[in-house]
């Protein structure tokens, strides 16, 4: 029988299943005599083995088998519910999840655990459990040093790396290790890649790309590179990225490559390739996707009445889907300029019936793309139990919204920094127990997540009944960092000393913990989420708490606009950075501290030529008396965007610049208009500092 056929549907029902078995765990954990929420678990157990065993993943099948074993006895009440049996419980979830990633990365979903199945068979037999055993057990695992002599070359590889030392190429395996406290290693992995790739070309990585996206790995990674650079060099400038403990660097000579090809291939056949055959970059694809597993829309949800009428679309069909809806609405803005040029009545006729129909179909397309943010927050509550634990602390996850959607691509790229945000609010917001209540708090703290729609944006909340940020702490850190000077201090806001924990590196923890380490990692939270043309703000109550609120577009792909000019090129500036336009005499602009200013409705907007930013300045001074302003936010900044004049409002496609030209300054990407020019957009928030 082929299976492969279903592999997709396996894959995808498989998430489902394991997910619904961590929110029921949870559940059970709140109500251990609830025999309805053991017999959910139970079901979607059941449900998962039976799927695995038709599509000959014996190991997950196996797994699943003992777990639904203890299960059975937790409802036939031969075992009672505990919080250590429920850890190992979960750590069976859990190794049952990597598991089927790694089926999805292309794998066949093998993994070594023996010693769980173990201990899930002594719990069924009611023995007692042993943590410091499946501690020491843990700790005792083998971990993977990655080196030389532990990377499996194939014969394409190595004749490769012998023709690029013919031609002057230095070969090195450079083997970087994360500290133990580094938190987004993907964003480790991305910065390490963007800094080796401009140094020469990468030819292979263990583990593999997509294993390096998706977290799968402990905290070393080996990239092997081709490079007229020395090792040192390489070393210095990879050692700057934050959070990395130490680089090592293995020069591959031709002689070792001899000896490899001597002793390696007498045995090819059995041995495992770790690495597929690859020529083409995989940093592209690491700064492409991410570590979340693609989501899937319209999707099916168990136990729903209404399944019958929902279908799993591939969401690569959807992007297809978008991609030629896209260059309908270039055709579209093309037919609507020749229309107002010949003024035919009945083209112009055709033309409006065509616009309400291809909106319609717009907005159809964009809902099929939208996803529940549900699909992030449902992993938050285990992780939260997970990291309370750790920590000693007593905390209850409030998740508010959840329904609430977001395109798919912005549902990719929000997950890591909600994580970050939420380690952060568990180790440096809530208090310990004994502190609570000495504040006179409860002994458990509260950590609300919610999400909502308002206007063209959705909202996500992080608030917690903590500490709140220490504003004497912060301003000392800031000013011994050089962030602030000592006089401008004291007349911060509140709310400007909170959001100045967002700077690069900046921390006040007095000591490194393996939670949110020393506050590494808040500055890639706000790049983030200001690369995805959103907003990160922060209000915080010196000993009440903190809510952190990330304000998010609701799509990517299709934007609207406004079009202006200047020296006869058109650019364009999203709507949702626009406060409003305005044309002002040349007069009322003033100087201060060298910058070109005005005052409006009482609030002093400095100016920015965009002639200036681009380059585009002749010389000749513009004699007119009147300038054209485009007033636009970040946060609760503002700037006066001088631009020659307004063409009008338009809704455009965001076309990506490519990879030679990611690094313009101002800006984020371009569109090809109706008369088949391209436009550039301004990039607003990288205007305003």
């Amino acid at each position: 029988m082929d299976t492969s056929q279903y592999l997709d549907m396996f894959i995808e029902e498989s998430k489902e299943h394991l997910q619904a078995c961590n929110e029921q765990l949870l559940a059970l954990e709140n109500n251990p005599d609830d025999l309805a929420i053991v017999n959910e678990i139970f079901r979607a157990a059941h449900t998962l083995k039976g799927m695995s065993a038709t599509m000959g993943y014996e190991d997950i099948a196996d797994l699943t088998h003992k777990m639904e074993n203890v299960l059975d006895a937790i409802r036939n009440s031969k075992i009672s519910v505990t919080t250590e049996i429920l850890d190992v419980v979960f750590e069976a979830s859990d190794d049952l999840e990597l598991m089927v990633l790694d089926i999805e990365a292309g794998g066949d979903g093998k993994k070594d655990v023996s010693h769980l199945v173990d201990t899930l068979n002594r719990i069924e037999a009611g023995e007692p459990l042993d943590l410091s055993e499946t501690a020491a057990a843990t700790e005792e695992a083998p971990t993977e040093v990655l080196t030389s002599s532990g990377i499996h070359y194939d014969e394409f590889e190595l004749t490769v790396i012998s023709q690029s030392s013919d031609q002057g190429f230095n070969a090195y395996e450079i083997t970087v290790e994360l500290r133990e406290d580094c938190l987004l290693k993907v964003a480790r992995v991305f910065m390490t890649f963007e800094i080796l790739e401009k140094s020469g070309e990468v030819i292979k990585t263990v583990p593999t790309v997509e294993k390096l996206e998706n977290e799968d790995f402990d905290q070393k990674f080996t990239i092997v590179l081709l490079t007229h650079e020395d090792a040192d060099e390489l070393r210095a400038k990879v050692m700057k990225v934050s959070e990395i403990e130490d680089v090592k660097i293995t020069h591959i000579t031709d002689e070792y490559v001899q000896k490899y090809k001597q002793t390696e291939f007498e045995s090819l056949e059995e041995q495992p390739q770790e690495i597929e055959k690859k020529t083409e970059n995989p940093t592209v694809k690491a700064a492409q996707e991410k570590a979340e597993p693609k989501d899937t829309a319209p999707s099916k949800k168990s136990g729903q009445s209404s399944s019958n009428k929902t279908i799993r679309v591939n969401i690569d069909r959807l992007d297809i889907l978008m991609n030629l809806f896209e260059e309908l609405v270039i055709d579209r803005g093309r037919l609507q300029s020749i229309a107002s040029e010949l003024h035919n009545p009945e083209l112009n006729e055709s033309v409006e019936r065509m616009t309400r129909v291809s909106g319609d179909l717009q907005n159809i397309i964009l809902n099929m793309r939208m996803v529940p943010v549900e699909t992030v927050f449902n992993r938050f509550p285990k992780m939260v139990r997970t990291l309370a634990r750790d920590l000693n602390k007593k905390v209850n996850l409030e998740i508010i919204g959840a329904e609430t959607e977001l395109d798919r691509t912005v549902i990719d790229e929000i997950g890591d920094p909600l994580v970050h945000l939420i380690r952060n609010a568990l180790d440096h917001g809530v208090e310990s127990p004994e502190e609570r209540i000495a504040a006179g708090k409860p002994e458990e703290g509260t950590v609300t997540l919610r999400a909502y729609h308002s206007g063209n944006h959705v909202f996500i909340e992080l608030e917690d009944d903590g500490a709140g940020v220490n504003r004497e702490r912060v301003l000392n850190k800031a000013i011994e960092r050089g962030i602030v000077s000592e006089e401008i201090a004291p007349t911060l806001s509140d709310k400007q000393v909170a959001e100045l924990i967002l700077a690069s590196g900046f921390s006040t923890a007095a000591a490194i913990t393996d939670v949110s380490g020393r506050g590494v990692g808040l500055d890639v939270v706000k790049n983030t989420i200001e690369s995805l043309g959103g907003h990160i703000s922060i209000d915080s109550k010196e000993g009440k708490g903190s809510l952190f609120q990330v304000q998010l577009p609701l799509t990517l792909s299709i934007i609207s606009v406004m079009l202006v000019e200047l020296d006869q090129e058109i650019y364009a500036i999203p709507l949702s950075s626009i406060i409003e336009t305005a044309i002002i005499q040349k007069s009322d602009i003033l100087n201060a501290h060298n910058q070109p200013v005005i005052d409006f409705r009482g609030t002093i907007v400095p100016l920015v030529d965009l002639k200036e930013i681009f380059e585009m300045r002749d010389g000749n001074a513009d004699e007119e008396d009147f300038q054209s302003i485009v007033i636009v936010r970040k946060g609760e900044s503002l700037a006066g965007l001088v631009v020659d004049s307004f063409i009008g409002q338009q809704e455009i496609v965001l076309k990506s610049l490519g990879n030679y030209l990611q690094s313009v300054f101002a800006i984020s990407g371009a569109t090809i208009l109706g008369n088949g020019q391209v436009a550039l957009i301004v990039d607003c928030n990288a205007l305003i500092k």
